[in-house]
């Protein structure tokens, strides 16, 4: 049997550990899986008029851990939510409706703001592989998941831009 000095040596080295990691993480929650999500709003704009046409209040998916994860954990988005995924580079990028809970329009942005490819994401025929789920591509360094049919409802078409502000656009981590 340990004696009752060491128990306490070593208890005490477990208990300023944990109170370490949980200052760690308190500090800074992308430390954790997927941490937690900053949120900002861009605005959708005419791309002739540069008139407003919605502004989208979203949660931001800037590592690779939160654009993997994106919306699968939510169960809807209100009338206005989103989630904007942001890339370190301008590519051509592929998302799938995995584990999610509602249809979305999935919005491809350039590097400038400009819109340049919409899908309106139905969800998967239930029992769908992963390996089965439709890709919706697009050119881009951002992607915009708004409500299923958001665009349609507010006019926004290829060619419109998205305003995000300077902040989340510099803020990837691979």
């Amino acid at each position: 049997m340990p004696d009752r000095s060491r128990l306490a040596t070593a208890l005490l080295a477990v208990a300023v550990l944990i109170a370490v990691g949980v200052v760690a993480v308190a500090s800074n929650p992308a430390l954790l899986p997927t941490g937690e999500y900053d949120r900002t709003s861009v605005t959708l704009v005419d791309g002739d008029t540069d008139e407003t046409l919605a502004t989208v209040n979203v949660r931001v998916a800037d590592t690779r851990s939160k654009r993997i994860t994106g919306l699968s954990d939510t169960d809807s988005l209100g009338a206005n939510e989103g989630m904007l995924f942001v890339h370190e580079t301008e590519d051509e990028y592929a998302y799938v409706m995995r584990d999610m809970a509602f249809p979305i329009d999935i919005v491809f942005v350039d590097g400038e703001g400009t819109i340049t490819a919409i899908h309106h994401a139905e969800l998967p025929p239930e029992g769908t592989s992963n390996d089965e789920l439709r890709r919706y591509r697009g050119q881009g360094q951002y992607v915009l998941e708004v409500p299923y049919e958001y665009t349609t409802e507010h006019g926004v078409e290829v060619g419109d831009r998205v305003r995000i502000d300077d902040d989340v656009a510099a803020s990837t981590d691979s």
